[in-house]
């Protein structure tokens, strides 16, 4: 695989990396998106190849015996994620460094893979009762998939110590900034 840098963010869900994801990539046109894989279903709004790669889970499982994919993982039952190879492979063609919003293990493992050449930010929400309040004004959970979400997002801050830096989104003006100063840095 050709050399660039990544750059990582890692997160229990609602704890707002994909703001500040989409934040940098329109502030930062040097930075290329990696479109996840998965197998969960589309929200309404999302589309295939944008936000995320659907896959049945028999078709993912052929992209891991395929060795298609740098890291996966099965987060709930039938329910994968991953990242692609040739998702890497795109961004870098285009001359841009890639960025990630993926689970925090997807994290941990992409970090590994990529090394020194990665900079991996772990997104912290300040307590715990306002990442539920952001997940339930999400609207889009029920109440078993919130309660999954709950308790898989404490035991995910327990791997915050994995990441090259921690920011704290309590205000958003705050993380955006700490996070562009980060990347900024590290591409520079």
């Amino acid at each position: 695989m050709t050399s660039g840098k990544v750059i990582i963010f890692s997160a229990p869900s609602g704890s707002g990396k994909t703001t500040i994801v989409q934040h940098l990539l329109n502030t930062m046109p040097q930075l290329g998106f990696s479109v996840s894989a998965t197998t969960r279903k589309a929200r309404t709004h999302e589309q295939s190849g944008i936000h995320y790669y659907f896959y049945t889970p028999n078709q993912f499982r052929q992209l891991i015996d395929n060795n298609a994919l740098i890291e996966w993982e099965q987060v709930y039952q039938d329910k994968y994620y991953g990242t692609l190879k040739d998702e890497v492979e795109r961004v870098w063609a285009d001359g841009r460094h890639v960025i990630f919003d993926v689970d925090v293990k997807g994290g941990i493992q992409l970090k590994k893979y990529f090394q020194k050449n990665a900079l991996a930010i772990f997104v912290k929400v300040p307590s715990f009762d306002i990442l539920k309040k952001r997940l339930e004004a999400r609207q889009s959970e029920s109440r078993e998939s919130l309660q999954e979400r709950l308790e898989k997002a404490e035991s995910e801050n327990a791997y915050a110590d994995n990441f090259d830096h921690i920011i704290v989104n309590d205000k958003l003006d705050q993380a955006l900034a700490e996070a562009s100063e980060l990347v900024v840095k590290f591409i520079s």
